[in-house]
């Protein structure tokens, strides 16, 4: 297995329950994949959806609040739950991590740029493990549904600020596929795409889950970042860390986006 520099990012529906609880067992296997992984000697970054869901999970409530100043006010306890969970168990499998919260007009800054880019270095030769997350708490895009902000995309920015290998985009659904599978029965999974175009963007459909704000519109707009950038995606289920492995042993897992080549 080659060593790569890999922007892995999950979402909400793989981090937590139905009810809104985090999925301690789930997150205990991802976790522990990853440090594999990085023990392999690949640098990994995760970028994090999972605070506002775990905002509403650590104060019980039902549903998620439509007013965007509680919402944001579930993310600054979401993310505090979040970040000790992730320090637990990456702690367990002898592996340290850092938060890194980014907002756009950081990223759209050459100078703020360069000194996230810094710091995504720094952390990275010291073989740690960057969490990466919008900051929800002064970054409203993502939460009044605006087009820019969800998390699939600034995985795709991510990527492209750390010049990695690989963006892979853990979801609840195992890929593309040409129809919506969860009411077709026939749609047939895409496990290469060469090209982005009008015919693979009408697949990607409406929104996500309840409990997360992307769908797979939003990973096709990560993928066509990703592979503009130079960096080959994959959108894979997230259920089953250890399919890693398998993504990075080069068998068919997911769909993967492939990068013009140079």
């Amino acid at each position: 297995m080659k060593e790569k520099r890999i922007v892995i990012k999950v979402g909400t529906s793989t981090l937590t329950y139905d009810s809104g609880k985090l999925n301690l067992r789930g997150i205990d296997k991802l976790c522990k994949v990853i440090c594999d992984l990085q023990n392999a000697g690949n640098n990994i970054i995760l970028v994090s959806s999972g605070a506002i869901g775990a905002g509403v999970g650590k104060l019980g409530l039902k549903e998620r609040p439509t007013e965007t100043r509680y919402r944001q006010a579930l993310a600054a306890v979401g993310q505090c739950e979040l970040m000790f969970i992730y320090d637990k168990f990456f702690g367990d499998y002898n592996n340290t991590v850092a938060q890194v919260l980014i907002t756009k007009d950081v990223v759209v800054n050459d100078l703020s740029r360069q000194h996230i880019i810094n710091t995504f270095n720094a952390l990275l030769e010291m073989n740690i493990i960057p969490i990466v997350n919008e900051n929800d708490t002064v970054a409203v895009d993502e939460l009044v549904g605006a087009n820019i902000g969800d998390n699939d995309t600034l995985s795709a920015v991510v990527a492209d600020i750390v010049d990695a290998d690989l963006l892979v985009i853990l979801s609840d659904i195992d890929g593309l596929y040409d129809k919506d599978p969860r009411i077709n029965s026939d749609a047939k999974k895409i496990d290469e795409v060469r090209q982005i175009d009008d015919n693979i963007r009408s697949m990607a459909g409406g929104v996500g889950t309840n409990r997360g704000t992307g769908g797979m519109a939003t990973k096709i707009t990560a993928a066509t970042l990703s592979t503009d950038a130079g960096i080959d995606c994959c959108i894979m289920n997230g259920s089953d860390p250890s399919k890693l492995y398998d993504l990075l042993e080069g068998k068919p897992i997911g769909t993967i986006f492939l990068a013009p080549k140079k």
